[in-house]
């Protein structure tokens, strides 16, 4: 009982201490308010001043702008900060398209030709694995087959085997394909100048 007559009260001495802050926001009349800010403005003795882009400092150009260009720009006699400000979004546009070059097309150091070799050299090393793993399998299938009587399992046997022997005869069709490709990376290596030490 005690602790319902402590939250009212606290909330009777809430409402009356809001009610008393705004009481006085309530006697400010709209008119006063004007004429408050009529006399500010009187005051004033000048405008405010409006900056344009003229006002503000042209942006500096990037790193990779050369002293040369810089003369050239000169030459030409246009205004300086306009100039630069078009040399700027030029150069932006530059740095722009390089940037995106290497997301296309990474720096070939060390770890690039390392890594591209691994790569090819893995996908040639699982695809004799896996031959290997399915000439075993067709030769399992293939003893099954002949000790089977029921023409069913012989039949679902040689699905099998034939489905194997499908995918072998492909795997010894990419064999190949991925020797020829370790020869072409390591020929296109050479090429580029790549030390013989990093692609062992």
């Amino acid at each position: 009982m005690k602790i319902m007559r402590r939250h009212r009260f606290i909330a009777v001495a809430w409402l009356l201490l809001v009610a008393g802050s705004i009481a006085p926001l309530g006697a400010q009349s709209l008119a006063d308010v004007a004429k408050k800010e009529e006399d500010r403005r009187k005051k004033i003795a000048e405008p405010a001043k409006v900056y344009t882009n003229k006002d503000l400092r042209p942006a500096p150009p990037p790193a990779n702008q050369t002293k040369g260009d810089d003369k050239a720009a000169a030459d030409k006699g246009k205004d300086a900060a306009d100039q630069t400000a078009d040399k700027g979004a030029d150069k932006s546009d530059a740095a722009n398209d390089a940037a995106a070059k290497p997301a296309a097309e990474p720096a070939k150091d060390k770890a690039y030709w390392m890594d591209r070799l691994k790569q090819l050299q893995q996908q040639l090393s699982r695809d004799e694995s896996f031959a290997l793993a399915l000439q075993s399998r067709i030769n399992g299938l293939t003893t099954d087959f002949v000790n089977r009587d029921d023409p069913a399992q012989k039949s679902a046997i040689e699905r099998d085997r034939q489905k194997a022997i499908a995918e072998l005869d492909r795997l010894k069709q990419a064999i190949p394909a991925d020797k020829k490709a370790i020869d072409d990376f390591l020929e296109e290596a050479r090429h580029a100048g790549v030390p013989p030490g990093w692609l062992r």
